[in-house]
């Protein structure tokens, strides 16, 4: 029900209500709230990338503002499994919420080294599950269900409450001879389904997309044919650091035909730590440094690179550098670079520019387009559809996922019989316990960017106009006057990302400058307002007419 005097949501104590606060629309921020008795459950908590048209923003948050007004009643941080965009966003926000995470052993490796850069290790609670555990927390009792994804120990959760029960995915996918980790557990997903199931919070992403149903063991089979097809050249394959079952595939591809393999770029390293520390890697030899591979004899080494989404400062843009650079691999013509992953919607242009970099040096390139070299760690074909026969649920609510997934994957689920069906935005609460599930109103919600050393708003006025700076320029424009208003000197214009230095119309601006001050009313030569603002519109018309832009204006009027 709606507060109408207070222009709030109020949820009362016995309703069971769902809460995206970020994830709901859109890849990435999944950060998810169940309310119920007066306590909170949060499931996630990830961050999001930011693309061209936010510059110097390192990533993106969800708000947590309404669950921190609410952090004495929360009981608990799950986390389904260990990507960036589910648990990215941690470091940044745990002062926010101060609850324990709840996490599998992978996870937790990987969650510990994000807290331990914020300087909270120690000071947040992480708790170990594993497969199949169930843990209670205050009036939720959560299951672990295991699910098949693209890194270890991905689980589904099943979240009973008095009111009923919802599964909450995660990321998943159905391969049930995945060669890393374990199968999904079906069987468990079928007896909830067989009990009675309220709803289903469900991961879109693909929905409309993959409908191939090949998996990480072809990917593996077409690697050792490409490696086996190269010999006696450098061979580098970028992929997901996070896509530890790509790792494998790729070690396994070494091993078939004798080569050592390389890791190139941070990332990998720290998820090679969080791998071996909990079990994964420990038939795996140790990865050569990038040192140790400049002492190998061309040929005998296989490199496993970051940045195959072209990101500026990663391992494969290095791969670019027309030069040779002192302690680096160097990769020149016949070397091979295989690109294992997808294109994430956004990253195109980047990927595109990286790809024509290493192909002006004489390298291969091979994409998924070429060859097998990438399935999803998402569901492919007809998936989601056994999701929903699985599991039967009274509600569908599609999640993380670009509006043609959501409308997709909606269609699915009435498709399958689902009764009710809620593509939710961030923020909207709703409740699902009742007759019939009902959308209450709005919380807070919204995006936070991470600038710098500092978390601000996304609509912030700083970043506003660092964008229209990229997009239009900036001009700043110094004038010297005495105290009757006479320009002293030649007026000085800067214009950053607009005229070249040489340009005739820096001449002609400069004219309409010295012109807009002589046909100032001499009553308005000591108003500092009004000069400033007869400047700004000079300026801004004159680039207006002659290059269509609308700049970042700054005037500078000194008084003598």
């Amino acid at each position: 029900m709606i507060d109408e005097n207070k222009n709030k949501i109020v949820i009362s104590d016995d309703q069971f209500v769902f809460i995206p606060l970020g994830g709901a629309t859109g890849i990435g921020m999944n950060f998810f709230a169940y309310g119920y008795k007066g306590k909170w459950l949060i499931i996630d908590c990830g961050l999001g990338f930011p693309g061209e048209n936010l510059p110097g923003v390192e990533c993106l948050l969800p708000d947590p503002s309404f669950l921190a007004e609410r952090k004495k009643d929360i009981v608990g941080l799950v986390i389904t499994h260990a990507h960036e965009d589910h648990i990215g966003a941690i470091g940044y926000l745990w002062h926010d919420l101060q609850c324990s995470i709840y996490c599998t052993p992978f996870a937790n490796e990987l969650v510990e080294s994000k807290l331990n850069e914020m300087g909270l290790l120690g000071r947040a609670d992480t708790c170990l599950v594993k497969k199949g555990d169930v843990i209670n927390l205050g009036p939720f009792e959560i299951e672990f269900i295991s699910m098949n994804h693209s890194l270890p120990e991905p689980n589904a959760l099943a979240i009973r409450t008095a009111e009923g029960v919802v599964i909450h995915t995660g990321d998943w996918r159905l391969d049930l001879d995945p060669i890393l980790g374990q199968a999904p557990d079906t069987e468990a997903l079928k007896a909830l389904g067989d009990k009675g199931v309220l709803a289903l919070v469900c991961d879109s992403t693909n929905a409309s997309g993959e409908k191939s149903k090949a998996t990480e063991a072809d990917v593996r089979d077409t690697l050792v044919r490409l490696v086996k097809q190269f010999p006696d050249v450098h061979i580098a394959i970028g992929c997901f650091a996070s896509n530890v079952a790509r790792m494998e595939s790729i070690v396994y591809a070494a091993q078939e035909v004798g080569r050592e393999v390389c890791l190139l770029g941070r990332s990998l390293w720290r998820i090679d730590a969080a791998a071996r520390a909990t079990g994964y890697f420990n038939d795996m030899p140790e990865f050569l440094s990038e040192d140790e591979a400049l002492d190998k004899p061309r040929g005998s080494v296989l490199f496993i690179c970051t940045g195959s989404q072209g990101e500026p400062y990663s391992a494969l843009n290095n791969l670019a550098a027309t030069t040779p650079n002192k302690g680096s691999v160097y990769f020149g013509a016949d070397d091979v670079v295989i690109f294992s992953s997808r294109v994430i919607p956004g990253n195109e242009k980047a990927i595109s520019l990286l790809q024509k970099r290493l192909s002006s040096k004489g390298i291969k390139i091979i994409t998924d387009k070429d060859d097998l070299v990438h399935v999803s760690g998402h569901y492919a074909g007809d998936d989601l559809e056994k999701m929903y026969q699985l599991v039967r649920p009274k509600i569908a609510l599609p999640v993380h996922g670009e509006t043609l997934e959501l409308t997709y994957h909606s269609k699915v689920a009435r498709k399958c019989g689902v009764p009710f069906v809620f593509c939710l935005e961030d923020g909207e609460v709703l409740a699902l316990n009742g007759e019939e599930p009902e959308v209450l109103g709005e919380v807070p919600a919204g995006i936070l960017a991470v600038d710098g050393k500092q978390i601000i708003p996304l609509n912030a006025e700083v970043i506003k106009k660092r964008r229209k700076m990229m997009d239009e320029g900036s001009a700043v424009l110094t004038l010297v006057l005495n105290k009757e208003g006479q320009v002293l000197g030649q007026p000085q214009l800067s214009t950053f990302g607009l005229l070249a230095s040489d340009s005739a119309d820096n001449d002609e601006i400069l004219a309409r400058i010295t012109q807009a001050m002589a046909s100032i009313p001499p009553e308005k030569l000591s108003d500092d307002l009004f000069i400033n603002e007869t400047m700004r519109h000079t300026i801004r018309q004159f680039l207006s007419e002659k290059y269509g832009k609308k700049p970042l204006m700054d005037i500078h009027l000194i008084r003598i």
